[in-house]
């Protein structure tokens, strides 16, 4: 004969020490792989296959303050190829590119390609001096508030590096650190 009776229930334990210093252990693991994976990203995780939106449109002249002092006016705008370079003082993923980059313009060519900065969220003194410690000598725009850097480039992180044809074209963008042989592919695109 079958009865309806359902058994009795359990009374709930208490979860043992170990599995709690497990839960807390597999919590710090997880936050500490992602800090790690936003410090080398440089806070952002990208697709390789994801073009930014900015590449195909063109840009317009830019006349801002520039590091040095006076106004700096955009290459494009007097139709010249240009790399833009976006750094600050205070990123740490910049600290490991401009060295880099140092080093790639001091041993390549760019042929009339011209290379600018800006200099985002930063003080004038750090910024140059940023640039002397790694021995960049390109001008830069000085763009404390991020007019330039997030209005005209749609940038929402540093480092970034973008490609400018002579017409003002944006042909390729990095987003994040670039590496030297990015680098050279991206002065392809303004050739091409």
């Amino acid at each position: 004969m079958v009865t309806d009776n359902p058994q009795p229930s359990l009374p709930r334990r208490k979860p043992s020490p170990m599995a709690l210093v497990s839960l807390g252990l597999g919590v710090v693991i997880a936050v500490s792989l992602i800090a790690l994976v936003s410090f080398f990203t440089g806070g952002k995780v990208t697709s390789a296959s994801t073009t930014p939106a900015l590449v195909g449109r063109t840009l317009p002249s830019i006349t801002e303050a520039s590091l040095a002092g006076p106004s700096l006016t955009s290459p494009w705008t007097s139709h010249r190829a240009t790399v833009v370079v976006f750094f600050a003082s205070w990123c740490t993923v910049c600290r490991t590119e401009l060295p880099q980059l140092s080093h790639y313009l001091a041993t390549h060519q760019l042929g009339k390609v011209v290379v600018v900065g800006v200099d985002a969220q930063d003080s004038r003194s750090a910024g140059r001096a940023t640039l002397a410690r790694y021995h960049l000598d390109f001008p830069a725009f000085f763009d404390p508030s991020s007019t330039v850097t997030a209005g005209t480039f749609l940038a929402s992180g540093l480092p970034d590096t973008v490609f400018v044809n002579a017409k003002g074209v944006v042909t390729a963008m990095t987003v994040g650190a670039i590496s030297p042989s990015a680098f050279a592919k991206g002065l392809a695109t303004l050739t091409a």
